[in-house]
């Protein structure tokens, strides 16, 4: 398979092509819903191919997005779409080969068939995905738990635990809420739009996790060329005698690995920039320890460049940018990380106008999942506003679509 390379594209992707494909596909009904040209069965796999199409277009924007900017949120949004967008097709795939061969009763009755077949796909998905929700939720309260007796109990170390009983909950809820419904026919469609509406909300962040783990695994394991004339090295933490944490000397390492194999392949000696301040309980800065580090491993001091200003992620990309420009503008530049925190690194490092690729070094497979779950809360809350537009939308679009299933519009 061919290796989808970073920053080898100068246009942004577009995805167009879907919202012209939505137009065929509106317009498809409506010619279904005024003549009636086809059987209603044909329907149900029109609608299935429009799916796979969509799933098509989204992954092939997810592999330019990687090719312009392999650190944008869009990158994840791509990808999590099109989990999305296939857990539907799966659900009408379904409909159509059970209803299709095990029913006596007529499967397809066209327009609101189709329509039902779209309200129902996120809940019942939910409903039939749940001992696989429930095995990844056991393996997160599992992995949770050897963290803080490793680690100590904090509210961060405990956030596999907490996503597993929202995890749970939502299903339960489910189970126990869609259970049966009786009442007025205004409780029906009030109980039809809560359920399906809550189903498609959960399904989505569910696929918005999933697309998360996803592309931080997948940006953590790239390997970029070897021709870097910089490599950042982002701080996180020394001991009272001011060594790095072991979580810090991976990153160090990792750095160290990839100026040794550069410098084997293409006799290209890089510079380390080590980049973190030092906090009110360090005996020294990040930066400072790093730098010993380095030393102690043969690196020569004119290699190494401390950078001791910053104490965010932030800040270590826009002061070492600081320090590259005046030295290179053109310069290639990497930076060392924790794998779970490369993403969100190379986010800041765009944020500040630097084209720059991460190298992840490893982590625990216990602090992992906790670590995923951290980045995947900062992501979404740094981009609130997405996330409120999207589920209004899904709430507005079931509103709509139980209102005609009901012929109340």
């Amino acid at each position: 398979m061919k290796k989808i390379r970073f920053n080898s594209r100068n246009t942004k992707p577009k995805i167009y092509n879907i919202l012209l494909l939505s137009i065929v596909f509106v317009l498809i009904l409506f010619l279904y819903w005024l003549i009636k040209p086809f059987d209603a069965y044909y329907l149900s796999y029109i609608f299935a191919g429009y799916l796979i199409l969509v799933i098509v277009f989204l992954i092939e924007a997810y592999i330019k997005q990687l090719q312009y900017n392999p650190y944008s949120y869009n990158s994840i949004y791509y990808l999590s779409f099109a989990i999305f967008v296939l857990t539907v097709l799966m659900t009408t795939l379904y409909f159509i080969y059970f209803y299709g061969y095990y029913s006596s009763q007529p499967f397809f009755n066209g327009f609101y068939s189709l329509l039902s077949i779209i309200l129902d796909s996120a809940k019942y998905y939910m409903i039939y995905s749940s001992p696989v929700i429930l095995i990844v939720s056991l393996i997160m309260v599992i992995s949770n738990i050897i963290l803080i007796r490793k680690e100590g109990f904090s509210f961060p170390n405990s956030l596999s635990i907490i996503m597993s009983f929202f995890l749970i909950g939502g299903i339960v809820f489910m189970y126990i809420f869609n259970y049966y419904v009786s009442g007025s026919f205004a409780y029906v469609v009030f109980h039809e739009v809560v359920s399906n509406s809550f189903a498609a909300i959960y399904l989505y962040f569910e696929c918005m996790l999933t697309g998360t783990a996803l592309v931080d695994l997948y940006v953590s394991k790239y390997e970029p060329d070897y021709n870097a004339d910089y490599i950042i090295v982002l701080g996180c933490g020394i001991d009272d005698k001011g060594r790095p944490y072991p979580l810090l000397a991976s990153r160090i390492e990792r750095a160290y690995r990839f100026y040794l194999k550069q410098l084997g392949v293409s006799n290209k000696e890089a510079t380390f920039i080590t980049s973190g301040g030092q906090g009110q309980d360090e005996v020294i800065s990040e930066s400072m320890s790093m730098k010993n580090y380095l030393l102690n491993k043969g690196i020569s001091e004119d290699r190494i460049i401390m950078e001791d200003r910053s104490f965010n992620t932030r800040e270590n990309m826009a002061n070492s940018k600081k320090i590259i420009e005046k030295n290179d503008p053109q310069a290639k530049v990497l930076f060392s990380t924790s794998d779970f925190h490369v993403f969100r690194s190379g986010l800041m490092a765009r944020r500040e106008k630097m084209k720059a690729i991460g190298i992840g070094a490893k982590t625990k497979w216990y602090f992992f999942p906790n670590a995923i779950i951290r980045e995947f809360v900062g992501l979404l809350t740094q981009h609130k506003g997405k996330q409120i537009a999207v589920i209004l939308g899904m709430i507005i679009i079931y509103i709509i679509e139980t209102l005609i299933i009901y012929n109340i519009l």
